[in-house]
């Protein structure tokens, strides 16, 4: 993003793109959420200082995590702020603020039934590896059927969470995303379907493209509302 302020602090139509993922987890319409902790610098709190009121007034335990130099570091930071009550973590990257309530209650059943799941969708694009010196050759194309593209929340067991963390830092491995963890003490993960508007906000283009999601998804919520009063009143 070519800001100055951090892209999970921009506003996105009207609401700051944090606010607005933390929002998703303290409705009705994301049922058994009982703690959210915000992995955040101490410094960007003030921003955000009605939060543990929200989560009060939703009936979430709230906490304050600060965050590590790598993505690990920083799940890990979050992990260690848990109640003991928790049991199944979900892990969602702030800027992904066009997740819905329905793919979270999805991906959390999926997490339940199976101990891991993370949000997907299967690939659209045809994917090629690099090779080369350089890498800035073909090495050789990958079967799409098999590929999917993940994002978040991802959800796991809390015992194997942090079984799997205990285990990449034994190796020294790095991870990119929470679910490797899973992977690297041989237990699955399910893909869970979600919607590709499901976008990280990563660039200018991208915040276009969220607007727009949230702007449809306004009118169709005002359209069906609408349907609705109509029907009441003519049924009246």
């Amino acid at each position: 993003m070519r800001s100055a302020t951090p892209k999970q602090f921009l506003p996105l139509a009207g609401t700051p793109i944090l606010r607005r993922s933390a929002n998703l987890f303290l409705t009705p319409a994301t049922p058994g959420i009982t703690h959210l902790t915000v992995v955040l610098e101490a410094s960007y709190r003030g921003a955000y200082a009605d939060l543990p009121a929200a989560a009060a007034a939703a009936g979430v335990t709230f906490a304050w995590a600060p965050p590590g130099c790598e993505r690990q570091q920083s799940v890990e930071s979050g992990l260690a702020s848990l109640p003991d009550s928790v049991a199944l973590v979900a892990v969602h990257d702030a800027a992904r603020p066009c997740v819905t309530a329905a793919e979270v209650v999805a991906v959390c059943a999926d997490a339940a039934a199976h101990g891991a799941a993370v949000l997907g969708v299967p690939a659209k694009a045809t994917i090629k590896e690099a090779g080369g010196v350089d890498g800035g050759f073909v090495a050789r194309t990958l079967d799409r059927s098999r590929l999917w593209e993940v994002a978040t929340p991802q959800v796991v067991e809390r015992r194997l969470l942090v079984r799997g963390f205990a285990a990449v830092r034994a190796t020294g491995a790095a991870v990119t995303d929470d679910v490797s963890v899973v992977e690297a003490v041989g237990e699955r993960v399910k893909l869970t379907r979600g919607e590709y508007t499901n976008l990280k906000i990563t660039t200018p283009e991208d915040m276009l493209v969220a607007e727009a999601i949230l702007a449809e998804r306004a009118a169709d919520e005002a359209a069906a509302a609408a349907a609705a009063a109509t029907t009441t009143t003519t049924t009246a």
